[in-house]
């Protein structure tokens, strides 16, 4: 379920929603835990799907996702830039408590800044990364059986 609010958000109120509808209001266990697929894009507006009304650009397998899953209509961005945002999302946590306040390479590593510097040295690529011991919903997804990746951008540290 793709939607302005979800693709830009803070999980905040999405995991309590999720645990709800899993286990449903008589907290009995269902038979298999739900998939969860998260689609968290930039600058990509309510409209711009086909199951919300765009007739220009196809979305047949996004749609489809819509259709058959569990839509969410009212979620929001945790900041308004990409590295922040993702940290709120994925820790669950206010940008006032989270590690993450900025988008924020960190120059003592090298020639950060340096788009050449980062084709002789991949390692040099990525920003300052949330703290080891945070507590990030992926990681509790796995303690309670779930496969999780990400795919695309991280923002949130560099190669290690």
């Amino acid at each position: 379920m793709i939607t302005r609010s979800l693709l830009g958000a803070a999980v905040v109120g999405a995991i309590p929603s999720l645990a709800f509808q899993a286990y449903g209001a008589d907290n009995k266990a269902p038979d298999r835990q739900p998939n969860i697929i998260y689609i968290l894009a930039d600058d990509l507006g309510y409209g711009e799907l086909g199951c919300f009304g765009q007739t220009r650009i196809e979305t047949p397998n996004i749609d489809r996702l819509a259709t058959e899953g569990m839509r969410f209509t009212n979620h929001y961005a945790g900041q308004a830039v990409s590295a922040p945002s993702r940290c709120v999302l994925l820790t669950g946590l206010h940008t006032g408590h989270a590690a993450i306040r900025g988008n924020d390479e960190v120059a003592s590593r090298g020639p950060v800044h340096s788009h050449k510097a980062m084709l002789a040295d991949s390692t040099l690529e990525g920003q300052r990364p949330v703290p080891a011991n945070t507590i990030m919903i992926p990681r509790q997804l796995k303690e309670v059986g779930y496969t999780t990746a990400c795919i695309g951008k991280w923002g949130l540290g560099w190669p290690t």
